[in-house]
């Protein structure tokens, strides 16, 4: 494969110019030998993780703030004047405020591990004519990667067969409504939400089919971009950070002249020079609040587990407190800032409004007062459970959506009612449908129950 510059406009390009400059063929794919080649010019289909602190270096870093700073001189100072509880009880303090620290980031460290790790997941691939299943991280320019409803993107892909497929896109550009591609070409010029020919890696097909080439993998991909400008982003200090650092500054300066003016007046009464500066330390090492890093690190701590439970992962302590200054959120549109989850609040069937409880995915509530679900109000939930190419299913202690988040909740709601998709799909099995078109702006399934063939519609009027 010829060397390519680092960003080529592949939209640009139709998708028999994508092929001959990736020296692949849209028909067989890749042989075994020129995927081997391949490899090991390009290594794996994965992002480089973040070069970690080792944890001497992530224990050590907990002692470096000014009043942790300050305490440790302090118990320096105490112990040297003999004062041996005293000094225990400083540095157990400081101690056992680098502990809960390490402890917590170390936590933090693991889970964003974990993130990465879940990334990885199993493609279809077209090699050598014939089809395989592979884990994605196997994945090298060239590959032609067969895509379905429920598929994850696995690279930057280069489109060039395209059926009713569409794509949610939210976790690159923001966007929730989901993305109809095709394989034609478009001008260079497209910004990069708009290239409806390209597959991202990271994002998700909701429905259709389609085939793409792998034209970016691992770091190069657009997913791997953004991940290399956050690593390269510097540390910012928090609200909480810059006042601790005021505040410990101010004080270092006003027990330094406290003990000094001590020390000074001491000497003007005619007292002895050695007793006025064990007196004057004695003074600063009083004023010292001991307490207040653990503090402040206990009350932190509460905050990130409270977060961990609304699973918020926060890598450093004091950045809790970043959320609780926050005064004002910019968004460029509606739909940004959403959890992507659509939910069924009023049913119109047979001149008769009921209503649904229940939020999210979770089918948990109930449709009006309970009633006996039947008539055409039954006749509707049985098209949103029958013209339907989601799947509901339950991960981790929660619920969760495998495609359209609109076919999502017409599932959900027929689980609020009794109706099991799955046990329905085996009775009145779908004999034919139509897939949905921005065109056409429907779907429809052909069934049959109880020896008659019947057709759902789901869409516009």
């Amino acid at each position: 494969m010829r060397d390519e510059p680092a960003r080529v406009a592949w939209h640009f390009l139709a998708a028999e110019e994508v092929a001959l400059r990736l020296e692949a063929s849209c028909a067989d794919g890749l042989g075994e030998a020129e995927v081997i080649g391949r490899r090991a010019v390009h290594g794996e289909n994965r992002i480089s993780p973040r070069a970690r602190k080792g944890p001497l270096r992530r224990f050590a870093l907990q002692f470096v703030q000014p009043l942790v700073v300050v305490l440790l001189l302090a118990a320096v100072v105490t112990a040297l004047l003999g004062e041996w509880v005293d000094a225990g009880v400083i540095f157990g303090v400081t101690l056992i405020n680098a502990i809960i620290g390490f402890i917590q980031e170390g936590r933090a460290e693991n889970a964003l591990a974990a993130l990465s790790l879940a990334v990885t997941s199993e493609v279809t691939v077209l090699r050598a004519g014939g089809k395989q299943r592979l884990p994605s991280t196997e994945l090298v320019p060239g590959d032609i990667v067969l895509l379905a409803a429920g598929d994850k993107v696995p690279a930057d892909l280069r489109l060039f067969r395209s059926k009713d497929l569409q794509a949610i896109e939210s976790a690159l550009t923001g966007e929730s409504a989901a993305v109809s591609k095709h394989g034609g070409a478009l001008p260079e010029d497209t910004l990069l939400a708009d290239r409806c020919n390209m597959a991202y890696a990271g994002t998700v097909m909701i429905s259709g089919q389609g085939a793409g080439l792998v034209v970016a993998t691992g770091d190069r991909t657009e997913t791997g971009r953004i991940s290399r400008l956050i690593a390269e982003a510097p540390d910012l200090t928090t609200p909480l950070t810059r006042k601790m650092a005021s505040f410990s500054n101010w004080l270092l300066i006003a027990i330094s002249l406290l003990a000094l003016l001590t020390f000074a007046v001491g000497l003007l009464r005619g007292e002895a020079a050695f007793e006025m500066f064990m007196a004057a330390v004695a003074l600063a090492v009083g004023a010292i609040p001991e307490g207040l890093p653990a503090a402040m690190t206990i009350t932190l701590a509460i905050g990130v587990s409270r977060m961990a439970r609304r699973r918020a992962i926060i890598r450093k302590l004091p950045a809790v407190e970043t959320l609780g200054s926050t005064t004002v959120i910019c968004s460029d549109k509606t739909g940004t800032l959403t959890e992507n989850q659509m939910t069924v609040r009023e049913i119109h069937a047979g001149g008769v409004q009921t209503m649904v409880s229940g939020n999210g995915y979770a089918p948990n509530g109930k449709l009006g007062d309970g009633q006996e679900i039947s008539g055409a109000l039954r006749e509707c939930l049985l098209a949103g459970v029958l013209c339907n190419d989601a799947a509901l299913r339950r991960s981790n202690r929660h619920w969760e959506i495998v495609g359209d988040p609109t076919e999502g909740a017409l599932l959900v709601t027929a689980r609020k009612a009794g109706l099991d998709e799955r046990t329905l799909a085996t009775m009145f099995p779908r004999l034919d449908e139509i897939p949905f078109d921005s065109a056409r702006q429907y779907m429809a399934t052909l069934h049959e129950i109880e020896g008659t063939r019947i057709a759902y519609f789901k869409g516009a009027l």
